[in-house]
């Protein structure tokens, strides 16, 4: 099935395509056209006459401050992982172009508008104009970026590829012909909720009686820097974009804003095929007819040492699309929409829109395949949309489950209109929020009915940040940026209003007295009986807490009900309800042991050992407890912390870093002018010897915002530096 090439691996400066005198030339004639603006914390304001100058301008700013990661994040998702990692990345990198494919990305920029190729050039050739002017800068492989590569990343999700829940490890193990055939179980969530927060306030419920969006996602630390773009054209975007990409990602204009967070409507499904074999040729049952599965042969290539292997692997499709699995003995084909030229329309034209309608209008297009949306204006509305595109089925089938790929009873019909998806518009609650879960407690007794709406519009759980947001946005009058900020920021670990009190009653119902466990643990009971669930730096509690239930996990994890798998919120309640006091007691027990043998006391304070540290910028940031580090109250989202902060130990460390959490996260209020605040994990720089490599981390430990420089007037005021690209 594969056909291998050595090839000798040149220098990256041998291979490198040289940039003409023409492309030069125009690059530096665009240059005088855009002007960057950095501010005292680094953040790059990007001032041009039109929109494909500041989309010039923000990519050369973009490779300015962390060019590794503008080029990681296209190599991967080019599919090409493996020419940097060697052979271990190739299914990933199969994975990827059998889901998202270069060659409809091609055509769609040679069919793409006028103005849609101009901001297409514009990305490249800031990018390149960048390696032009900065030679000393070496590209790990890609030493020219084409205008087509942004049409294969048309979201700005960092869980942008659906592929139905079918995993690399099955697509490894059908494509190297193991027969052994994967059957995947529902993912359990581990202490990475990879998601975000979304709220907003409806004028009724704030002091000023304007709106007030809050921008709070959860993803790896420093995966999107912020940045500014204001053109003569109508552009006027302030927030997070995804490095390597053209528009702001969560953010806003001087109208609106949008906060988009992970969501898990279905919007990618598994076919199993029925499989029949003529001599040489494979056919699929369809109907009452059969179809012939489709070979196409892809060239990967990896690295081996110092040359690169080149690996030709024939991979199949059937009119669901590519076959990527196997499970119960039948191939799985995927149906997916992961790029598309109207998905990067939509990205773009929402971030000009200059209200509710206009911003309406841009979700028509739906194609957002991997976000819902919360949004708020300048008029005072508020607004939610669970998902955007979401392709028409039949209601009565399980699409959570591979469907039968014989009938054409399960093929997709379209897409629902957006009046059909769920949403929310100026709920009589006053609030919206979503944290990755169900949209029917968004807005209280406000809220969409689940009745309403098929099953696969809304798998989505509810979670114990959810559960939070809800009660504190319920409660919320005359908020302020400030008191927002505040709620966002509330630290009550919901996962343990069940798990505490079930420990506490089984100890002092079920334990005895005399028993060792029993007296070992009587202070430390103690400490949490007082808990008040929220984490912070000196909380002894929370260590406790956190450590006691990660040990815990596993046996949650296997909870069902009716033999049924469940969400985690209904796991915790179950685990909580039948659990024994030994098994808890147990757990907790070997927790202050380990404690003790690692700290010389289980009293240690979360801020000990929960700790913020940035040292290198590299890709894979490395830890060292000898070298400083930040005491950090937080805790992972999926303990209900509102403010993320998913930490770990590494490689046998003392200390706990975190890696995933909060990142870019700002409040805005829509009046007639705009207030906003806002914060970075670390700072702008991903360059250690800059000022702006760690200028907001003790920031960002603490919670403590900076005032957004939305006007020119306060850009200038706070001006560190001011240039074109290229000097």
């Amino acid at each position: 099935m594969m056909k291998l090439i050595l090839l000798l691996l040149f220098p990256c400066s041998l291979l490198a395509q040289n940039f003409t005198p023409e492309e030069i030339t125009r690059w530096q004639q665009q240059a005088k056209q855009v002007t960057i603006i950095r501010d005292k914390w680094g953040i790059p304001h990007i001032y041009g006459k039109t929109d494909a100058d500041c989309v010039f301008g923000l990519l050369y700013a973009q490779c300015e401050d962390d060019f590794k990661r503008v080029e990681a994040n296209y190599i991967d998702i080019l599919g090409r992982s493996a020419e940097i990692n060697g052979e271990k990345s190739l299914y990933n990198d199969l994975y990827t172009r059998l889901l998202i494919d270069s060659a409809g990305a091609i055509k769609d920029y040679k069919s793409s508008p006028d103005w849609l190729k101009n901001l297409l050039q514009a990305f490249a050739d800031g990018i390149n104009y960048y390696l032009y002017k900065n030679p000393t800068v070496k590209p790990a492989l890609l030493t020219r970026f084409e205008p087509w590569f942004h049409l294969m990343w048309t979201d700005g999700s960092i869980s942008a590829i659906q592929s139905g829940g079918l995993t690399i490890d099955e697509l490894k193990k059908f494509y190297t012909s193991d027969s052994t055939s994967t059957v995947l179980t529902k993912k359990t969530e581990d202490e990475v909720a990879t998601g975000s927060n979304g709220f907003a306030l409806a004028p009724a419920r704030t002091a000023s009686g304007n709106a007030i969006l809050y921008i709070n996602p959860h993803v790896t630390f420093y995966f999107r820097p912020e940045v500014h773009v204001i053109s003569e054209e109508g552009l006027n975007a302030y927030g997070a974009v995804t490095w390597g990409q053209m528009f702001v990602y969560q953010g806003f204009n001087e109208h609106c804003g949008w906060m988009h967070t992970s969501s898990y409507s279905d919007v990618a499904d598994l076919y199993a095929l029925k499989i029949i074999q003529r001599g040489v040729k494979t056919f699929y049952q369809y109907e009452q007819g059969q179809a012939p599965v489709k070979k196409r042969a892809v060239m990967l290539s990896y690295k081996a040492g110092d040359s690169i292997k080149t690996t030709t692997i024939n991979t199949w499709y059937t009119h669901h699309g590519p076959v990527m699995g196997s499970r119960n003995d039948q191939w799985i084909s995927v149906r997916a929409n992961n790029r598309s030229l109207r998905a990067l329309i939509q990205s773009w034209q929402r971030t000009k829109a200059n209200g509710f309608t206009a911003f309406k209008k841009s979700m028509e297009l739906l194609s957002n395949a991997s976000n819902n949306t919360v949004f708020a204006d300048d008029s005072g509305h508020i607004a939610y949309w669970h998902g955007n595109f979401i392709p028409r089925r039949d209601s009565t089938i399980d699409w959570s489950q591979p469907v039968d790929g014989s009938k054409r009873t399960t093929s997709w019909r379209g897409s629902h209109s957006l009046e059909q998806t769920i949403h929310l518009y100026n709920p009589a609650s006053g609030f919206i929020q979503n944290c990755n879960s169900t949209p029917f407690t968004a807005a209280g007794s406000s809220s969409p009915k689940k009745e309403k709406y098929p099953a696969y519009m809304a798998p989505d759980a509810e979670n114990f940040r959810g559960i939070t947001a809800a009660r504190l946005l319920e409660k919320a009058k005359k908020f302020t940026i400030d008191s927002m900020i505040a709620t966002g920021y509330n630290t009550t670990l919901a996962v343990f209003e069940e798990l505490i009190p079930a420990l506490i009653a089984g100890y002092e119902k079920d334990l005895s007295k005399t028993d060792s466990i029993y007296i070992k643990l009587a202070e430390p009971i103690s400490v949490l009986k007082k808990w008040d669930l929220k984490a912070n730096v000196t909380s002894i509690a929370t260590t406790l807490a956190i450590e006691w239930i990660q040990k815990l996990q596993p046996l949650i994890n296997l909870v069902r009900v009716n033999g049924k798998e469940v969400d985690f919120v209904t796991r915790v309640h179950e685990y909580a309800a039948t659990a024994s006091a030994a098994e808890l007691a147990g757990t907790l027990l070997s927790v202050v042991n380990e404690l003790n043998g690692k700290y010389g006391t289980w009293k240690t304070s979360w801020g000990t050992i929960n700790r913020y540290q940035r040292l290198t910028g590299k890709l894979q940031e490395t830890y060292d407890d000898s070298k400083p580090s930040l005491p950090v109250g937080m805790a992972a989202s999926t303990w209900g912390c509102l403010p993320s902060y998913v930490s770990r130990y590494n490689n046998g460390s003392l200390k706990r870093y975190g890696y995933n959490g909060n990142s870019f996260v700002c409040a805005v209020e829509f009046g007639k002018k705009i207030k906003a605040k806002s914060l970075l994990a670390g700072g702008e720089s991903g360059n250690p010897t800059s000022k702006h490599f760690n200028d907001q981390a003790e920031m960002y430990t603490k919670g403590i915002f900076k005032e957004v420089m939305f006007y020119k007037e306060d850009v200038m005021k706070n001006m560190e530096r001011k240039y074109h690209p290229g000097e």
